[in-house]
């Protein structure tokens, strides 16, 4: 890893995310909401933060009072925020969330005329990418323009610097006209790709060719399955030349696929679930710091295992991502991370 003077850049998208105060009751019940920060780039900027990481956000934020209640929180995390533009023509993005604890999460996005969307190949060449030692985007970025084009000459010029991609899957349907275009659109960037993250569902879905494969249950996008055959489909992204898939697998940790070694296993750590979602992108943000302190697979892993299964217990995402020292009293009964 390059010594560079900041660690990650994380680009894509952002919203206000308003979750049900009614744990527990059904959508159509929900008397009251809390709100909080989120969207996947922006938690997993946060929550490398949190543990020390300098990072750095590129989202776009409308020039709306959302849009101040999003930039306001980053600031005060720590983050670099010189180089998140404002879309006065567009929208920030809002997402409203019920939970009905274990399995159901029915989620809305609010995603029309989205300012993180509008991010552009100038609002790229205005950050200094070239001087993070990793470079995080979310596959939601590719599903249109000026975003798509924005996000893949971001990962160019990142791979051209040393700088390491890394790709969040980020497999949200609702977002896309045909689910086997957000395949092509996957696969178009993995030859500029070091690590990509993903769920099972999610690496699937990246080599998706028949929309029969996607089940949606409750009728909602946090609820996607996507059956497929997943020692082909991780094998395939390796063949781009990726040089680790990074297998989210929820209470059973995470595993590493490599090219030319056998997978790691890290373990994951019990808790009782509250709220699955932001655990996915609180792992992404622990990961993230053991990578850019050259630490070892298995121990970045179980760090990205640590985070997610503390925010899995809380109500919300990027509000919740814990601190090196949360974390490492979290840890402490297990034995710590090793």
């Amino acid at each position: 890893m390059p010594d560079r003077p900041y660690d990650v850049l994380h680009m894509g998208r952002s919203s206000i995310d308003l979750y049900s105060n009614d744990v527990g009751s059904p959508f159509e019940q929900i008397g009251s909401f809390a709100a909080y920060v989120g969207g996947s780039p922006t938690n997993m900027c946060v929550g490398g933060a949190r543990l020390g990481l300098k990072n750095i956000l590129l989202t776009g934020l409308g020039a709306d009072p959302v849009g101040d209640f999003i930039f306001n929180f980053v600031k005060n995390e720590n983050i670099e925020t010189a180089y998140i533009p404002r879309k006065p023509d567009n929208r920030t993005s809002a997402v409203i969330l019920g939970i009905e604890p274990p399995d159901k999460f029915p989620l809305v996005y609010y995603r029309n005329n989205a300012a993180d969307m509008e991010l552009t190949i100038d609002d790229v060449l205005a950050t200094p990418i070239t001087e993070c030692k990793a470079f995080q985007f979310a596959g939601t970025n590719l599903y249109t323009e000026p975003s798509r084009s924005a996000t893949i000459f971001a990962a160019e010029q990142a791979k051209q610097a040393g700088t390491k991609v890394i790709l969040d899957i980020d497999f949200r349907p609702d977002q896309w006209h045909d689910p086997r275009a957000f395949g092509v659109a996957i696969r178009s960037v993995l030859r500029l790709v070091d690590v990509v993250i993903g769920t099972e569902d999610e690496i699937n879905a990246a080599m998706l060719s028949d929309p029969a494969q996607m089940e949606l249950t409750h009728s909602q996008i946090s609820d996607t399955k996507v059956s497929g055959d997943q020692d082909s489909a991780i094998q395939t992204i390796l063949n781009y030349g990726v040089e680790a898939v990074v297998q989210k697998r929820g209470a059973d940790g995470a595993t590493i696929h490599l090219a030319d070694s056998e997978p790691i296993v890290a373990p994951g750590f019990p808790v009782d679930i509250y709220n699955i979602l932001g655990a996915g992108d609180a792992f992404g943000g622990g990961f993230l710091y053991g990578y850019c302190n050259g630490w070892d697979w298995r121990k970045s892993a179980r760090l990205g295992n640590a985070c997610g299964a503390i925010v899995v217990t809380q109500h919300g995402c990027a509000n919740f991502m814990p601190t090196m020292q949360e974390v490492k009293d979290f840890v402490k009964p297990y034995g710590g991370l090793d």
